[in-house]
């Protein structure tokens, strides 16, 4: 299977994803998408044998502290990730990761990772060595913001950023980083990683052994908790019994790889997921083929997906094969690390606006063409060339003008559990990624029968397509959580808005500075519609934010609420700074500020504002609520660094409820 998956952003111990008989309710889609930039948490900062070496040598999946972590060694779940920094499938399944690691917390759960560089990707390998030499000069906390930086700019590797995001990562040494890469210093542990990968019976990338049971490819979520929930109990059972903490990754994947089940095969999954059918409505997507078309295949697709580009000569096989029998319609899902495809996507809606479904349909076949060249000046010569208004296509670029349309069809994918792309409905039936004809022809086949035998019954060409996805899955009921609204908060927007926006966050977390943007769209697209209130939730693991907290609480104790959202902009813009967030520094925003400085010190100093931190940290702790960023809007909650897409849905469903 071949897709791109769209991540979700979250950050934290505990996001609320359910973990079952052990922890609460789902973290969304983090990472993706759709903050698809995510943040990694070192569990430990060992710096190769730095602070005392330990090994699992004896693991037929060896581990050992040369390898970059992130938990607790004693954590119950081990997951061995094998990845590639130029692999998209690599970059994509990494807001999974922190879904997981928000949801079980490292005294549960332990990553570490292994290098494995395909051959096929020329930067693949010296970024893995730069990794590995960021990781040997300055630990797992530089390894795992390195790590980020490479999957955040997977377009960008090259030797003079490897150094530039070294230093950026923590690494003080910069000669001897530079000359270890000179010298090809950490390749031999790359190589290493890789023998352990074919040893693992790893064959690509991402691919994962969590407590020796293998898992392939970027899958989403639910895939991950199906395996690690059964081990959890399993090795909490086993440390019961006497096994050492810090032996039982040894024990259980010694026994999971002595006990491996039989391979399953792949076209068993692929016709299990494809049974479930869901209710996909045409709306006023555009369309290609006979309305009254037996199958309708609905495609959420991105312009610049490769994957999507490559399924085209399948689509047209299809459609070669089968004529007026079939019918695709399209869904905008431009993916977030596709900076290119939300403007591809305008254009090709700009193109229909002037010429109709036809013009559509030619704009997509152009820029599929043309990819990766999407660049505005090659969308506004490919508009040229179909002879549309330029004009009106640069400004619809510019303007974002079908903005509302695009975050309908993305809105949709959500609802229907689209993560990523090509992503396709079959009559509701769902086929994800670039798969062969044969794929596709199974499934359709037996949708022609289907649909043929309702028409005999006397249901209208019309009405088919609505006949068959009646009884189909919907959206899920948005999960909710009851936490009472502090009056002392900080806050803006309307004070007596009947919907109100919680979010409870945390300034050191990146996840959270990433959604700041949405939260700005929120602000301005619903103004006095809803109030948002800020509630403290430092995580444990971020030394620097209950001070932070405190510092922005002051500035509101001082100058209001003006004040409070001054400082929380200067905070997050502190974060990209080494020591942006220590004491010297909160001392120097509030200067920045025009803050009280003695007041100011005075507070830190006596933790005059610890109480309140600690009650709003309390309240989400109570709540389910112990990952950053997490929303709650009249209750519906969302966790992670969500698109737009998402807060919308839920906020105009909540002004729905109070009028």
């Amino acid at each position: 299977m071949s897709s791109e998956q769209k991540p979700t952003g979250g950050g934290g111990i505990n996001g609320g994803v359910a973990i079952i008989g052990f922890i609460l309710m789902f973290l969304a889609g983090g990472a993706i998408m759709w903050g698809w930039e995510h943040h990694r948490l070192g569990g430990g900062d060992t710096a190769g044998e730095v602070g005392g070496g330990w090994s699992d040598d004896d693991s037929p999946v060896p581990v050992s502290s040369k390898d970059p972590s992130w938990g607790n060694r004693s954590a119950p779940v081990t997951i061995v990730t094998f990845s590639d920094f130029q692999c998209p499938f690599c970059g994509r399944v990494e807001p999974t990761l922190d879904q997981l690691k928000t949801a079980y917390g490292p005294d549960k759960l332990r990553i570490i990772w292994k290098n494995e560089p395909l051959p096929f990707h020329a930067n693949a390998k010296p970024a893995a060595e730069a990794a590995q030499g960021v990781f040997a000069l300055a630990g797992n906390t530089a390894f795992w913001k390195f790590h980020d930086l490479l999957f955040k700019n997977q377009s960008s590797l090259s030797a003079e950023n490897y150094e530039k995001w070294a230093k950026e990562a923590g690494v003080t040494d910069m000669a001897k980083f530079k000359a270890g890469m000179a010298n090809h210093a950490w390749a031999d542990k790359v190589e290493k990683d890789h023998i352990v990968a074919k040893q693992a019976g790893v064959n690509g990338t991402p691919g994962f052994m969590i407590n020796g049971v293998l898992l392939s490819g970027a899958q989403p979520v639910d895939k991950f908790k199906a395996v690690i929930d059964q081990e959890l109990p399993k090795a909490l059972a086993k440390i019961a019994a006497g096994t050492p903490k810090d032996k039982v990754y040894v024990a259980m994947s010694t026994e999971n790889r002595k006990n491996a089940p039989a391979a399953k095969d792949d076209e068993e999954d692929e016709k299990e997921d494809t049974k479930t059918v869901f209710k996909v409505p045409v709306g006023t997507s555009p369309i290609l083929g006979n309305a009254n078309a037996l199958v309708t295949i609905i495609e959420f697709s991105d312009m610049q997906c490769p994957f999507c580009k490559r399924v085209e000569p399948t689509l047209k096989q299809i459609h070669d094969t089968y004529g007026d029998k079939v019918r695709v319609v399209w869904k905008h899902e431009p993916l977030p690390f596709h900076p290119r495809a939300e403007p591809a996507a305008q254009m090709t809606l700009e193109a229909r606006a002037q010429k109709g479904d036809k013009g559509f349909w030619a704009a997509h076949g152009k820029l599929f063409e043309m990819q990766p060249k999407l660049e505005d000046a090659d969308l506004l010569a490919a508009s040229k060339e179909l002879g549309l208004n330029v004009d009106k296509v640069a400004a619809a670029i510019k303007e974002h003008k079908y903005k509302r349309e695009i975050d309908a069809d993305q809105e949709l994918a959500d609802d229907v559990q689209a993560s990523g792309t090509p992503h396709f409905f079959i009559n509701g039936r769902r086929l994800v990624g670039a798969q062969p004809f044969e794929k596709f022809k199974t499934i359709i086949d037996e949708e022609v029968t289907k649909a043929q035998a309702l028409l005999a019954k006397g249901v209208a060409p019309s009405a088919l397509y609505e006949q068959l996805i009646k009884d189909g899955k919907g959206a899920p009921e948005p999960e909710k959580k009851t936490v009472s609204i502090s009056p002392t908060a900080p806050s803006k927007g309307n004070p007596n808005a009947k919907v109100v926006i919680q979010e409870f966050s945390d300034f050191q977390c990146p996840f959270c500075s990433r959604v700041e943007p949405v939260v700005a769209e929120v602000m301005k697209n619903y103004g006095d519609k809803v109030k948002f209130v800020w509630r403290n939730l430092p995580l444990p693991m971020h030394a620097e934010a209950p001070l932070a907290a405190q510092a922005a609480l002051e500035a509101h104790k001082q100058k209001g609420a003006k004040g409070f959202w001054d400082m929380h902009a200067k905070l997050y813009a502190a974060q990209q700074k080494p020591d942006g967030l220590k004491r010297e520094g909160l001392d120097q925003l509030a200067k920045e500020s025009g803050l009280d400085v003695g007041k100011f010190k005075t507070a830190l100093d006596t933790q005059a504002h610890k109480a309140e931190v600690e009650a709003d940290a309390k309240a989400g702790n109570d709540a389910g609520i112990s990952g950053t960023p997490a929303f709650l809007i009249n209750g519906y909650f969302i966790s992670g660094a969500q698109p737009y897409a998402k807060f919308k849905k839920l906020i105009d469903r909540a002004l729905s409820e109070s009028n």
